[in-house]
């Protein structure tokens, strides 16, 4: 998360595949301003709903049970500041939110969580980080 410090104050974040709410609320205490949560597992959504509450976060943030891909289709261009996603591996989540990202530009940043071995599109300006058998990376929005 350091490494989005620059991008977080003030910012309106997109955390998808939100699971526990981990990723989006780390930006909160980090100074986002806004956060929308997009989850479809009810275990997961209330979990998520019970950290939001015991984080006194509610006020910062929207929650939102929709499936991530066809929520991110829905989008304006620029909705968001920020995306964050950890879709689950193996399923071609990443592949489908960077597609999306060229088409409908609707973060100026996307960070994303994959394995290693995933072969994702070529995205100038894209930047991969690696931790063991999981990358992370970041991509801005097409201009």
């Amino acid at each position: 998360m350091s490494a989005l410090q620059p991008w977080l104050p003030g910012a309106r974040v997109l955390d998808l595949f939100a699971g526990s709410g981990a990723l989006g609320l780390e930006a909160l205490s980090r100074g986002a301003e806004w956060v929308t949560f997009v989850e479809r597992a009810g275990g997961a959504l209330r979990a998520l709903r019970a950290n939001v509450e015991r984080l006194g976060a509610g006020e910062a943030c929207e929650i939102v049970r929709a499936d991530a891909i066809a929520y991110v289709s829905s989008l304006e261009p620029g909705a968001f500041d920020l995306a964050l996603a950890d879709p689950p591996y193996g399923q071609g989540y990443a592949d489908a939110l960077i597609r999306l990202l060229e088409q409908r530009r609707f973060a100026r940043w996307l960070w994303i969580e994959h394995r290693v071995t995933d072969r994702l599109p070529e995205i100038p300006g894209a930047r991969t980080r690696r931790y063991g058998d999981t990358a992370l990376t970041s991509i801005p929005a097409p201009e």
